[in-house]
């Protein structure tokens, strides 16, 4: 994904568990996004994810309401809305960016995790 606000990949070489997302983890790779109520880059971000997971086998997308989910914001250091975490099919991180991502960003991530 681009270069805005990109953190270092992989973090604690850990990542969150299916059960604090709220849904099942991909078979090869999870596209998370937290967002909030009132964002419009979150809603055309929601399109973009929604769009490569279907298009790309054992990828699954999971949106988290950042506001409702206050703990795991601060657990993973989410500092605005829209962020996406591209975890592996471990579960762990492996990137993350900030603001609205271009599809063709968001496939090339996926490729780091694959």
């Amino acid at each position: 994904m681009s270069g805005r606000d990109d953190a270092e990949a992989g973090g604690s070489g850990t990542g969150p568990e299916a059960a604090e997302l709220g849904g099942a983890l991909g078979e090869r790779a999870t596209l998370v996004q937290f967002s909030s109520a009132f964002c419009a880059p979150c809603r055309a971000t929601r399109r973009v994810l929604d769009e490569v997971a279907a298009m790309v086998p054992g990828v699954a997308h999971i949106e988290i309401d950042a506001e409702a989910r206050l703990d795991l914001v601060r657990a993973l250091g989410i500092l605005k809305t829209p962020t996406v975490l591209v975890l592996d099919a471990h579960g762990r991180e492996v990137r993350r960016a900030a603001g609205q991502p271009r599809r063709a960003d968001v496939i090339a991530a996926l490729g780091e995790a694959v």
